[in-house]
């Protein structure tokens, strides 16, 4: 930038360098927002989706205590000895390696009612030899505990725990804790915990917590593979049943925050909190029921052999599911199998060591390219200079992630490309664009204000109003009756009275993002779909004709308080291809709309007086706004088409349409069918039964006139039933 150009865009440049100093303060944590960490959490979770290898892990295998399990043998917890017996399937029928239990036994089972065998036997019975010699002979049988025991002996196997937020409170036993808390940095600190029982937890041949603590926003991203008690450390449920599996018997602390076991290494933040490997949703490795392996009910058993099981629960009633960045509702088993595997594959996410210095660095480069470029270009230059930018940082990022496995932050940088761009666009277009917005304002004379809005966004490109085909829906209505209305009052009156009549209906059309194409003394067109796209047209345009026909019935009140006649209108509502673009001469051009489509519009507005109805669709605006209750009317052939068309009276969304109505309308169908096959008498009195109920309604009186017309005079046997039109 020249000195000239510095002095011009000083304001420009110094508020830039106020956004920059904002990411900064945020990357420094002098000040830290929250938006942003938020931001910066959904730009992860949305690359780990997109990078997932979404692959199948046969090498651990998920024992789910699932609903199925529980309907069968029970609700949690089961007793002992099914646990035990799980155990012993496990391994001597199946043939696993290594056991890892998401599960705590903390407390004794006494469900076997040998406590209370014990004491008749010290009490009441214990001069009865028979119970005491039965009693010696069931005691290690209803034992629970002690079969639980014997199966954890010399298996393979590791027992979950958890640690909790309460102060001494300190239940079952601890495994042997993996290294001293003077060794590492900051960890997770516990205050007590709830472990298995001592007899358990010695026969068991480790022991791992499975403690996992959700984001700010509640998402499981990370676990600390440490935890902190009493000066010691202890290892997750995942670490401890990899270290087994690897055959490793230490874990090495490599500062300032990685863990080692023999050649694999796991990455952690300052806590010592591991990201974890997700490899897919839900089901990326192998579940066995708990029940099939209980009753021996699985077919393969090479799916087990030699395999590494956790044994885990996704029943909703045990609370065991979580919501992570690849599902809402996901197994906190399934956590451990991704945690383990990671292990094994040597596959973590880690963050660069100079994380906060390279995003400063980073920030300030991308701040002064867009400073020095974007006040000296166009709009169309600016977004390409912006999008080239974020591309080009997309891609590297990403190429971070997937070959060196380093998470780099996107949204921090990602938000402060757009910060800038946005700033610099909207002080470009309120401070030095006011000559160009003064000649869209000029335009805005001759064409409606959506396409001044959209020419305006275009600016210093070439925006064609040439003629083109789209899909719109268009509007036609009128006022009945308005040349006796025109003859009975002062022209100053009824200037006035159009005036009022013609304000609400136009903002009704404004409203529902319509576009007034012209008014025609009392008329009014409009349509829906052009200069913007709006794939809803249709559902626009027929709110808006519902809600002209809400607001008249408010005018009558106001005309009625100033001596003005009571008016009544109609709408034609169509739906179809139309040509829309400038036309006109060189002495005068408009934004309008023309076509078959448009023409039949206006022939619907022009039957609502032969129907007595205020309001009609043709099938495609029925079709393409299937919100809406209908009655259909006939099916006619208008003035100048040769194609039948059926129309319709839309009544009321169907939500709000009453039974009596429906039945009403259910009844109607039929004599309309009846009519239709030329069953003159059974039609003649379904709608003389109609007419009785609803003498008021015009339409049937139009039908029985028609079939006693059509008694005295019979159609041709081809006849199709349409009724033919031969004025607009």
């Amino acid at each position: 930038m020249s000195i000239v150009t510095i002095k011009r865009h000083i304001v420009r440049l110094l508020f830039s360098s106020a956004i920059l100093l904002f990411f900064i303060l945020h990357t420094t944590k002098t000040v830290e927002w929250e938006f942003i960490n938020a931001l910066e959490h959904t730009a992860y979770d949305v690359r780990l989706e997109f990078t997932m290898p979404n692959t199948i892990d046969n090498r651990i295998v998920i024992v789910d205590i699932d609903e199925l399990s529980l309907s069968e043998i029970g609700r949690w917890p089961w007793n002992r000895s099914v646990i035990a017996n799980l155990i012993e399937q496990l391994f001597a029928t199946y043939q696993i390696d290594i056991l890892g239990m998401d599960v705590v036994f903390a407390e004794p089972d006494d469900s076997s009612g040998l406590t209370k065998l014990r004491t008749l036997a010290q009490g009441p019975l214990k001069q009865a030899p028979i119970f005491l010699q039965t009693l010696a002979e069931l005691e290690k049988k209803l034992d629970y505990d002690a079969l639980l025991a014997d199966n954890l002996l010399k298996r393979r196997i590791v027992l979950g725990y958890a640690f909790t937020s309460e102060s001494d409170n300190e239940v079952g036993q601890l495994p042997v804790p993996v290294l001293n808390r003077e060794e590492v940095g900051q960890v997770k600190i516990a205050n007590g915990y709830v472990a298995n029982l001592a007899q358990f937890q010695t026969n068991a041949l480790s022991g791992g917590h499975f403690e996992m603590k959700p984001d700010v926003d509640g998402i499981v991203r990370r676990v600390p593979m440490l935890y902190g008690y009493k000066d010691q450390l202890y290892e997750s449920l995942s670490l401890a049943i990899a270290r087994i599996a690897l055959a490793e018997s230490k874990l090495n602390f490599q500062p300032p925050t990685t863990l080692q076991i023999g050649q694999h290494t796991i990455p952690t933040d300052n806590y010592l909190q591991a990201l974890i490997p997700y490899q897919g949703k839900w089901h990326t490795f192998p579940y066995i029921s708990a029940f099939d392996v209980i009753y021996q009910r699985i077919q393969n058993p090479d799916l087990l052999k030699n395999k590494i099981v956790l044994l885990g629960s996704t029943a909703q009633g045990l609370s065991d599911l979580v919501a992570t960045p690849v599902g809402n509702l996901y197994p906190e088993i399934e956590i451990h199998a991704n945690l383990i595997a990671g292990i094994l594959n040597n596959n973590f996410k880690s963050r660069f060591a100079y994380e906060n210095v390279a995003e400063i660095l980073l920030l300030i480069l991308i701040s002064l390219v867009m400073i020095s470029l974007l006040p000296l270009c166009c709009p169309l230059m600016a977004t390409g200079i912006t999008l080239g930018l974020s591309s080009l940082l997309i891609l590297v990022n990403l190429i971070l992630w997937n070959t060196q496995n380093l998470v780099f932050p996107l949204a921090t940088i990602m938000l402060l490309i757009l910060t800038q761009f946005i700033f610099n666009m909207s002080y470009g277009y309120f401070i030095e664009s006011t000559n160009k917005r003064y000649l869209a304002t000029l335009f805005g004379q001759y064409v409606p204000i959506e396409l001044v809005d959209e020419m305006s966004k275009n600016l210093g490109n070439e925006f064609s109003m040439d003629g083109e085909s789209r899909e719109m829906t268009v509007l036609f209505s009128d006022v009945r009756g308005f040349t006796n209305l025109s003859e009975n009052l002062e022209p100053r009156e009824l200037s006035l009275l159009m005036n009022e009549y013609l304000t609400p209906m136009t903002r009704a059309i404004h409203e529902h993002r319509g576009t007034i194409d012209k008014y025609m003394g009392d008329a009014i067109m409009a349509f829906w779909g052009a200069p913007l796209h709006e794939p809803q047209h249709a559902r626009y345009a027929l709110d808006t004709a519902i809600n002209m026909l809400e607001q008249l019935q408010d005018l009558q009140t106001q005309f009625k308080a100033k001596g003005w006649p009571k008016i009544d209108i109609g709408i034609g509502l169509n739906t179809g291809i139309m040509s829309v673009g400038n036309m006109g001469s060189q002495f005068r051009i408009a934004y309008t709309v023309l076509g078959d489509a448009v023409n039949l519009g206006s022939r619907l507005e022009g039957l609502t007086k032969q129907y007595g109805v205020k309001l009609i669709v043709s099938e495609t605006t029925r079709n393409a706004v299937p919100e809406y209750f209908y009655r259909e009317l006939d099916k006619v052939r208008v003035k100048g088409k040769e194609r039948p068309v059926s129309i319709f009276e839309p009544i009321d969304l169907l939500t709000k349409i009453d039974e009596d109505f429906a039945t009403e309308i259910n009844y109607y169908k039929l004599a309309l069918g009846y009519y239709r096959q030329q069953s003159w008498d059974i039609a003649i009195e379904f709608f003389n039964e109609l007419s009785k109920t609803n003498p008021n309604c015009l339409l049937y009186q139009i039908y029985l006139k028609r079939i006693k017309y059509f008694i005295e005079n019979p159609p041709t046997k081809n006849w199709d039933g349409v009724y033919n039109f031969i004025t607009k």
